[in-house]
This record gives structure tokens, C-alpha cells and sequence, in this order.
């Protein structure tokens, strides 16, 4: 039995798909965290729930929103799992009233009571139940009360589909239902009403789906006859969108008003004595700004450096001579020895050295988005995002792109406007991803000791900072258009739970410890073989390799940005397979001896400046292989895909130019 799993945005939607299956889907106390459907099994080894993701209607106003129309258009299945807030309880009755008319059997999980409590709601779930006409299971996903209840009653108890005729919504639209039923009650297997009233409110996947059963002069006919019989019957100029919501808010009201009561705890909910502080206009950017420096610090000085060094110490050390022991205990060969020691360890290694400082930053990263303040810093950046022509929740793919560009991308599919999302598509990748951060702990650690965490931090903000000029510039050229106005969920804070930050942490991180020890991996292989052969033959030196000749043909480009080398190059043309692979190369182009760490070598072939210019452009340039294929995927353009990697890589070339030849210029090396 397949069961569907929809709710509003931030109602703990995928906390309890994770209590009901015992699997784990992303988590993040903010909206937009699910942008496509997800199914997991049921404990019981049979049924299916699967996730759709966050809406506040049926009639879908973004690219994720449609995944959940369509779904209910196409895809078969036995039971709906309606899960509400019960903080907000009035809002989100307007979604559960367009499932009610859908007419699919319903069981709907009442979340967040505990939340409801704390702000004086009280909530008869029994009096909801007999108002709805549908089973209501209270639980609190977030901790699994009331989730093994709820899924007994969804696997084991038949379900009914509630009454769908709660809303009468007047006499001439009520006549268009029966018209439209009437016509095509014999050429679909969906409810008629919930059609017919979707297509009233301008729902134009519905739309296409009845052009498909009868003619679009139909459709246009009744709507018009509709509209026309609607004005003159209520004496109103209302569009029929809009006397469908009001009539839905009347009779919501009414079961609010049945179904819940205020406890007379009037005290003002810690959640808005905290927004008075962190939202404010003045102080919100710069209390952000503050949280990412001492997150970095934690990240580069007091915690991830110390355990970076313990486990390069190890790798460099015992795990290389035990390597070799057993290496010659086997009888490699000297060519096999070298490949496994400077190849394979030197470059997966290399990259496995910084997992310590990868992992501490995702852990913050999650427990800022688990505690509900994410969503804050959308609201916040709103303002300076209007100015440029997008809006707050464009921040929020660009947040996402701090841990990862690709789920970045794809969570602009959450962006109602087609400009505004491809927008936020083309400049997401501008956000330092995970990949880049071994690049940068190993030039800070090398040339800013002093100064890692703010180095660091400049680099993000630089991110951003070009982000947003770069949207000024598009909206006022390349992409004009409408913008959307900004509607976020602000969720209440939580203190984050020990283990759902533990996996929320590895489920960031085990993608670069994965590719670490797969495409690292390869990609160390063949980069050693590079520098291995030349023209000449095998075992030539690294000068006069394969590896040499390709990097030396970027190497007069990249001169006047201070690290015109053909090991810059080289690494640079592998970092667009995977940033992490710059790291890896760098360790197999530069032979590091036992005794002396890349860093330390590093030191000679590059100076302060040339070293930040390398990290701006390594910020900056070409999208890795995986982020350009997710923007091919989501723009469907080829030209949009070749755009995203010819602007990136001028802008880069452009600023690392001004960084170092500038610097030059006012006396700094």
C-alpha cells in the first residue's frame, strides 16, 4: 500500500517520515528542505510512505509545488497522511480542505502540540476529528510520540476519505461542479469536485489535465459562465480564486472556533522575545556575520586544526610506513609501491586530512538550521535582496550551497518566478561549497595563521558579495522580469536533539568521505600516472610529465594573477572535476617529505597574496562537474549551463587579476 505523506512547509514533515520508516531524509527546521518526492518503507516491510514536498495549497505557485500536483494528477495510491501544525492550526486547515475534496481515504497527524501548549493553544483533537470527518492521531514528530499510533492506524485500519463536501462555496459555483461532473464524470477516475474547483482557482496543471478529456473552449466557457453567474448571484467583483479562499476561511474559522481553546497563557513565547534581537533590521546581518566568524573559528583554530594535524600525523606517518611494510612483504614492485605511497595515499590523504574541519563546520551548519535560525537569516537578507532584484528566499539555495552546490540548485525549485529561480540557479554556485574548504584550510594554515577564521569568513562573504551584484546586474539585463513578493515559514526555535544533529552531520559529510574514497581515489591514479610518464618514456621527471605539459599550457594565463605555474594549472584543470581534487593533486605534484608538511612547502612557491588571489579564484571559477550537471538538469538549457561556466570563470579571472596586481601595487607580497 502506497501512502502519501503532504503537509505545509515546516510542520515536521520529514521528522516524522523518518519516525514512521526509520530511514533518514534530511532534516532542517526551516522551509524548502524537501524539494521532490522521497519514499521510504513502513516498519512493517510492506507499505510505502512517501514524502512530497512542503505546500500551502494544491494549486502550485513554484517548480516544487508541481511536483505534488502532478502527483496527485498521475501517480496511483491508497491513503493520505495530512500532517498539520497545531500552532498555526487556521493555515494549515486550508490544504487539509482541498485533500478533504480530492476525496482519497485521510488520517491526519496533529503535530507540534507541544508547541501549541507553550503558546496557550489547546486543541480537542477529538472535536477536530468529528468537524473533518477523518481520523486525527496527535503526536510530536520531532521525539516519536504518537508516531508508532499513528502508524498502526495508517497500515492496519481502513481509512475514510472525510466529508468533501465540508465548504459549500455558493449556489453558481457549486452549478459549475455539477456542469463540469456532469461532462467528464464517465472519462476520469479523480474527483470531479476537487477538479472543478482547482480549475476555478487557476490551477493550470488541472487545466492542461482537463484539456487532455475535453476542449479547451470548454474550459474557457464554464469558467466564464461560472465567474458571470458568481458576480451577479453575491453581488461581488471578487475573481473566483479568491470567493474559493474566502469561503474555505469561513468555514475553517468555524472549526477552529469548535476545536480549540486559549489555556490563558498570555506570556510572549521565547521565540519572539529572540526575533526581536536576531531579526532586527540593524542588527540582524551583523549578528549573522558574527555567528559565521565564531563558527570558523571553532572550525579552523580551537577545534579543527588540532584534529587535522592529529590525523595527518597518523596518515603521514604510521599509516604510510605500515602501507609500505606490507608492500614489500608482498613483493610489489617499485612501480606499484610508488603509486600506492605517492599516488593513492598522498592524494586520497591529502583530502582525508581536512574531514575534521569538514565535519565540524557541517555540525554548526545543522544546528543553526535545526534550531530554526536559517530561516531568520532568509528574512533578514530579504531587504538587501529586494535590491538586487530577487527576494529572501533566493538566500536560502545560496545557504544550502555552503554545504553543497547541487542540492543549492536544486532547491530553487522552491522560487515561484521562472527569472528569480533561474537566477538563484546561475549564481548559487558562487557560494563556497564544502569542496573548497581543504583548499582553504591548507593556504590559511600556510600563509594566515593569525588570521584563518576571518580569512576564511572573507572569502564567504566575498561569495555572496559578488552574488549580489551580479543579480543587480542580471535583473537590470539578462533576466527582467517580475519579482515575487517573500512568504517564509518562521518556525519556532528548538533546542536541536543529540542524534538528529548527528545524522543530520554525517548526512553532509559522508559525501566527501565518499568521494574521497572513490572519485579522489581515481582520480589520484591517474593524476600520478600523469605526472609519472612524459614524451620521453616512463619514471621521467615530474618537469618533463604529461601532467607538466597540460598544466603549462595555463600556466602563462594564470602569471598575472601571481601563481602562473604549471602546477596551478594542473590542479586547477582536476578541481573541475571535484575542488577537493586541487588538495590531491597538489599532494602528488609536490613531493612532501616525511618531515615536511604541503604547507610548509607550499610557503616557496607561493607568496601571501598569490596565495589569497589562488583562493579567490578557486572560490569563483568554473562550477565543478556534478553542479554543472545539476544546472543542466534544472534549466533544461544548454546555452544557460555554458553561461554559468563562461561568466564564472571571467568573473574569477577578473577579481583574482584586481586582488593581486593591486596588491602589488599598494607594497603587499
Amino acid at each position: 500500500m502506497d501512502i502519501a505523506l503532504i503537509g505545509n512547509p515546516n510542520t515536521g514533515k520529514t521528522s516524522l517520515f523518518n519516525n514512521l520508516t526509520g530511514s533518514y531524509e534530511y532534516v532542517g527546521n526551516w522551509s524548502g528542505v524537501t524539494v521532490e518526492k522521497k519514499v521510504g518503507v513502513f516498519k512493517n516491510g510492506k507499505d510505502q510512505l512517501i514524502d512530497l514536498p512542503g505546500v500551502y495549497t494544491l494549486n502550485p505557485l513554484s517548480k516544487d509545488e508541481g511536483v505534488v500536483t502532478k502527483f496527485f494528477l498521475n501517480e496511483p495510491f491508497q491513503k493520505l497522511l495530512n500532517i498539520l501544525d497545531a500552532s498555526q492550526l487556521r493555515r494549515n486547515l486550508h490544504l487539509t480542505i482541498q485533500l478533504l475534496e480530492y476525496g482519497a481515504p485521510l488520517i491526519i497527524g496533529l503535530n507540534m502540540l507541544d508547541v501549541a501548549k507553550s503558546r496557550g493553544i489547546h486543541i480537542n483533537s477529538d472535536i477536530l476529528s468529528e468537524s473533518l470527518g477523518v481520523a486525527v492521531a496527535p503526536v510530536v514528530a520531532r521525539t516519536g510520540k504518537g508516531c508508532d499510533n499513528l502508524a498502526e492506524m495508517l497500515t492496519s485500519e481502513k481509512a475514510g476519505p472525510g466529508n468533501p463536501n465540508l465548504v459549500y462555496y455558493g449556489k453558481a459555483i457549486e452549478d459549475g461542479v455539477h456542469k463540469l461532473e456532469n461532462e467528464i464524470s464517465d472519462l476520469t477516475d479523480l474527483s470531479v469536485r476537487w477538479l472543478a474547483l482547482q480549475l476555478f482557482e487557476g490551477n493550470p496543471y488541472v487545466r492542461s489535465y482537463l484539456e487532455e478529456i475535453i476542449s479547451a473552449d470548454n474550459i474557457e466557457a464554464l469558467i466564464e459562465t461560472v465567474s458571470a453567474a458568481h458576480g451577479r448571484m453575491e453581488g461581488k467583483s471578487e475573481q473566483l480564486d479568491q470567493a474559493i479562499y474566502r469561503k474555505r476561511s469561513e468555514a475553517i474559522d468555524k472549526i477552529v472556533s469548535l476545536s480549540t481553546s486559549k489555556t490563558g497563557n498570555k506570556k510572549i513565547p521565547l521565540t519572539e522575545r529572540i526575533d526581536l534581537i536576531v531579526t532586527n533590521r540593524f542588527l540582524g546581518i551583523p549578528i549573522f556575520l558574527s555567528l559565521m566568524y565564531l563558527m570558523f573559528m571553532l572550525t579552523f583554530d580551537w577545534l579543527g586544526f588540532p584534529l587535522s594535524d592529529a590525523l595527518d600525523s597518523l596518515l603521514s606517518g604510521p599509516v604510510t610506513k605500515g602501507i609500505s611494510l606490507a608492500l614489500s612483504a608482498a613483493g610489489a614492485s617499485e612501480f606499484i609501491k610508488d603509486l600506492v605511497i605517492d599516488g593513492i595515499v598522498a592524494g586520497v590523504g591529502g583530502v582525508l586530512v581536512f574531514v575534521p574541519q569538514i565535519f565540524i563546520l557541517f555540525f554548526f551548519i545543522s544546528l543553526l538550521e535545526d534550531s530554526g535560525y536559517m530561516a531568520r537569516v532568509a528574512l533578514v537578507m530579504d531587504r538587501l535582496m529586494e535590491t538586487v532584484g530577487l527576494n529572501g528566499k533566493a538566500f536560502i539555495p545560496m545557504m544550502i550551497g555552503f554545504g553543497c552546490n547541487v542540492p543549492g540548485i536544486m532547491a530553487a525549485r522552491t522560487i515561484e518566478t521562472p527569472k528569480e529561480r533561474l537566477m538563484t540557479i546561475l549564481l548559487t554556485p558562487l557560494m563556497s561549497c564544502s569542496a573548497r574548504l581543504p583548499v582553504y584550510a591548507l593556504f590559511v594554515g600556510a600563509f594566515f595563521l593569525k588570521y584563518k577564521a576571518l580569512v576564511v569568513l572573507s572569502l564567504y562573504v566575498l561569495g555572496v558579495a559578488i552574488a549580489l551584484i551580479l543579480a543587480k546586474v542580471f535583473s537590470k539585463t539578462l533576466l527582467k522580469g517580475e519579482t515575487s513578493l517573500f512568504v517564509i515559514e518562521l518556525p519556532p526555535y528548538r533546542l536541536p536533539q543529540a542524534r538528529a544533529l548527528w545524522r543530520s552531520t554525517w548526512d553532509k559529510g559522508k559525501g566527501f568521505v565518499k568521494k574521497a574514497g572513490t572519485f579522489i581515489f581515481a582520480g589520484s591514479v591517474l593524476i600520478w600516472l600523469l605526472a609519472y610518464a612524459g614524451p620521453e618514456g616512463a619514471n621521467v621527471h615530474m618537469d618533463d610529465s604529461y601532467l607538466a605539459a597540460i598544466g603549462g599550457l595555463f600556466a602563462p594565463l594564470l602569471a598575472p594573477l601571481g601563481f602562473g605555474t604549471w602546477q596551478a594549472g594542473a590542479s586547477l584543470l582536476t578541481g573541475f572535476l571535484a575542488k577537493e581534487s586541487i588538495i590531491s593533486t597538489m599532494n602528488i605534484i609536490y613531493f612532501v617529505p616525511d618531515e615536511a608538511g604541503l604547507q610548509g612547502l607550499l610557503a616557496t612557491h607561493y607568496t601571501p597574496l598569490a596565495a589569497y588571489s589562488f583562493m579567490v579564484f578557486i572560490l569563483l571559477y568554473i562550477p565543478c562537474l556534478a553542479t554543472t550537471a545539476t544546472i543542466y538538469k534544472e534549466t533544461g538549457s544548454a546555452k544557460w549551463t555554458a553561461f554559468s561556466i563562461g561568466y564564472a570563470l571571467a568573473i574569477a579571472y577578473g577579481l583574482s587579476l584586481l586582488i593581486y596586481q593591486g596588491g602589488k601595487l599598494i607594497g603587499l607580497s
